[in-house]
């Protein structure tokens, strides 16, 4: 049996300088293994820090471990993204996991917007992604997930996929979500009506911050489609009180991943103003 790869990135981003002379800077950046980032990019000037997480043997096996942590600290606008998918391959057995850890602080801005993931057929997938946002900050991010190789016409039949999101702001819990999909296809969660009706790609996007209001989410809802081949909606999740933390949840199911990722980037480009309070710009690796 193949050895298996453990992988680290841990990176951090800060404000430097004064007024209009700020600039985000990447000023950590240690890996292990296999996981690394290019250098950072400024596509939009100096305030907005873009960086692209590579892996390198562009697939997670079974029994591999990538652990990946970023923060973001006052006055710094980080954009992280993938240059392409991330491929869980056939597991041998042993599962496969990721974990991602993203902190914002006060005052801060992120976009992480990474590429789909699409799990093999026999792949064991541990998805997992923790993200706290400090009163005052804003994040942006989204996943998307294909279940089989759909370019190869395979259908995911054995396996199973675990996704573990939580999202919360101002130190309080906004979203806590522990799913488990089991890859036979008579799964109740697969074919449920309520659940993923026997759609293969599913998708969630997640925008924290104080921009993140019930009318922006209704003029978002007017947008989305609800079709048998792509259906999405969207919930404002505000504290109970009226200063408190709020964030809102697009959830996304599609028969094939590029409208998928359409709608997500369309969202990301209605969003990001009102969040973050800078317009979209697409990302080249977009157009790639």
């Amino acid at each position: 049996m193949p050895a298996a790869w453990q992988a680290s990135l841990r990176l951090r981003f800060a404000a430097r300088g004064e007024g209009g002379a700020m600039r985000t800077a990447l000023v950590e950046r240690r890996h292990k293994g296999p996981l690394m980032v290019q250098k950072p990019l400024y596509p939009e000037g100096d305030a907005i820090c873009h960086a692209v997480v590579l892996h390198p043997p562009a697939g997670i096996a079974g029994g591999d471990l990538l652990d990946i942590d970023i923060a973001v600290e006052p006055g710094a606008h980080a954009v992280l993204a993938t240059p392409g998918a991330t491929k869980w391959y056939k597991s041998l057995g042993r599962d496969a996991s990721q974990q991602v850890r993203i902190t914002v602080a006060d005052g801060a801005r992120l976009d992480w917007l990474p590429q789909e993931n699409i799990v093999f057929d026999d792949a064991r997938a541990r998805i997992g992604t923790d993200v706290r946002v400090s009163r005052g900050g804003s994040a942006i991010g989204w996943d998307a997930v294909v279940l089989g190789r759909q370019a190869s016409g395979e259908r995911w039949s054995r396996g199973a996929l675990w996704l573990d999101t939580r999202v919360g702001n101002a130190g309080r819990p906004l979203w806590i979500e522990q799913s488990f999909v089991d890859a036979h296809a008579d799964a109740a969660l697969r074919t449920a009506w309520p659940g993923m009706d026997g759609l293969p790609v599913l998708g969630t996007l997640w925008a924290v911050g104080e921009g993140a209001t019930t009318e922006l989410a209704e003029a978002l809802a007017e947008r989305l489609p609800y079709r048998d081949d792509l259906r999405a909606g969207v919930t404002c999740m505000v504290s109970p009180t009226s200063d408190g933390p709020r964030m809102l949840l697009l959830r996304v199911l599609g028969r094939h991943i590029e409208p998928v990722r359409h709608l997500l980037i369309d969202c990301w480009t209605q969003l990001r103003e009102p969040i973050h309070g800078v317009p979209a710009r697409p990302l080249r690796l977009w157009a790639t």
